[in-house]
């Protein structure tokens, strides 16, 4: 892919490598960077895996817990006081006190929680400080699909994203934007009034493409969808514009108008989260819904392949030598991780592994293997239901069991967030590749028809007026920590 800096970035990366080197001496710190695409979970994750860190959790596949070396674990204060700190008590106390999923973030922030330990190795116990603290960087996946915008130009931004807004269902969704937009010479002279209403109206149809009923996953300019303090801004009003035939518009027009605040967004919203957080992380999870999109449908999921070929895309993957590293930094390994896995029975977590792998497989070989590590897993980061089976005529049926949530409704049942019921959860194919074939040829409605896709209440882990006496319950994220951390604690 095109290069995402130029040289003045490029010696600020190297600047705040340097800065961070140096600090690595006195202090181990790697920085693990956490996103999430279309509601996959991303501060249900951060929560859970500090709270079983801090708390001694159940984590077998953690091996510097497994072993008893870790002595002690504390929250300390974040290094970079620019940035907002992660809520992470906000959040426990709704998910374990009122048993409600927190809120999304909708900004970045950071928490940086502190492992001391003994290492594994005798020359490391005589060497290492025997302390690690990892900075959690909480960011929306919106942000990290944004910076492919960073190879583009305006023009090349328009033709992208007009074709694509073209296909499918989107042609329904973005009719009025692209149907004004028709109207319009972009060599016509700027237009205020003209240039807010293109921008409000591209901005209500990447609000349709993420709602849950289309779950769509490619929607840069993230800030559309979060303008947080930029709402209303110049660097937010603007839209892609049908290509010029020569290329050439006239000072003053339309088209330059756009062209210019385009310029604008990548220069005051996307270079400096690259420069200033994306580019100095170490470690990164990608966690995705990949249920949701099958349920969905067939555009959902190739859109959601295609989101994830653009995020690893995006990556500087790759180890680096010592002199190198100084200046450069390589995020060596990723994990690309399907949420909800509780939403299944056991049998069915290597089906949606399997389904996972597949969605990142041409990116995976894209970027190349030979120096990024990428580890594909399934995961609850909150464990909602428990397992079990009923008899149905005679034959053992495996189910789930859990609370719905207010409002969800099984066979013409609505639920008001109070009882447990069980539930078959259906199956996924073993061969995902099924999946990805229906697809392809358009195929309307669930791609997996017997799937029962279910929200669930947070499990029930204390009684009224009591104190969390238990960790939370999850799926893997022992897994996930041994892969992004594991080898720091060695």
């Amino acid at each position: 892919m095109p290069t995402l800096t130029n040289l003045a970035d490029d010696a600020l990366i190297a600047l705040d490598n340097l800065t961070d080197r140096a600090a690595n001496l006195v202090h181990p710190t790697v920085r693990l960077g956490v996103t999430g695409l279309s509601r996959a979970g991303k501060t249900v994750f951060i929560s859970s895996l500090v709270h079983n860190l801090l708390n001694g959790g159940r984590l077998p596949l953690f091996e510097a817990a497994r072993s008893g070396r870790i002595s002690r674990v504390r929250l300390e204060p974040q290094p970079d006081d620019a940035v907002p700190r992660f809520q992470y008590e906000e959040h426990i106390r709704a998910l374990v006190g009122e048993r409600l999923w927190p809120d999304s973030t909708r900004a970045i922030s950071q928490l940086r929680i502190t492992l001391d330990y003994e290492s594994a190795s005798g020359w490391g116990r005589l060497w290492s400080p025997g302390r690690l603290s990892v900075d959690v960087v909480d960011y929306p996946g919106e942000w990290l699909l944004d910076l492919p915008l960073l190879g583009q130009d305006f023009s090349a931004f328009s033709q992208t994203t007009v074709a694509l807004a073209r296909s499918g269902v989107r042609s329904l969704l973005s009719a009025e934007w692209l149907g004004a937009t028709a109207l319009l010479d972009p060599r016509a002279p700027a237009d205020e009034a003209a240039a807010r209403r293109l921008a409000d109206l591209f901005t209500r149809y990447l609000k349709a493409c993420k709602s849950d009923e289309r779950s769509l996953s490619t929607l840069p300019p993230g800030r559309f969808l979060m303008p947080g303090d930029l709402e209303g801004s110049p660097a937010l009003t603007f839209a892609p514009l049908p290509n010029l035939p020569d290329g050439n518009a006239p000072k003053g027009s339309l088209w330059a108008m756009m062209e210019r605040r385009y310029e604008a967004y990548k220069t005051h919203v996307v270079k400096p989260f690259f420069r200033e957080h994306f580019a100095r992380l170490d470690r990164q999870i990608v966690l995705i819904d990949a249920l949701q999109a099958v349920n969905r449908g067939a555009e959902a999921v190739r859109d959601l392949e295609r989101a994830l070929g653009d995020v690893m895309a995006c990556f500087r993957p790759g180890t680096t030598g010592f002199l190198s590293s100084l200046l450069t930094r390589r995020i060596d390994r990723v994990v690309v991780a399907a949420t909800k896995a509780d939403h299944l029975h056991h049998e069915n977590h290597p089906h949606l592994e399997a389904l996972t792998r597949r969605l990142v497989e041409r990116a995976v070989k894209r970027i190349g293997m030979s120096g990024a590590g990428v580890e594909v897993m399934a995961l609850a980061s909150v464990r909602a239901t428990r397992e079990a089976t009923v008899k149905q005529d005679g034959t053992e049926l495996p189910v789930i069991v859990g609370t719905p949530m207010a409002g969800e409704t099984i066979d013409g049942e609505t639920f008001d967030g109070n009882r447990k019921t069980a539930i078959f959860p259906g199956d996924l194919p073993a061969d995902p590749q099924a999946l990805f074939e229906a697809a392809e040829t358009g195929a309307d409605g669930p791609l997996a028809p017997t799937l029962n896709f279910v929200r669930f209440r947070p499990p029930e882990m204390q009684a009224a007026g009591e104190e969390l006496k238990l960790s939370i319950p999850h799926i893997r994220l022992d897994r996930a920590l041994q892969y992004l951390i594991g080898d720091r604690l060695a």
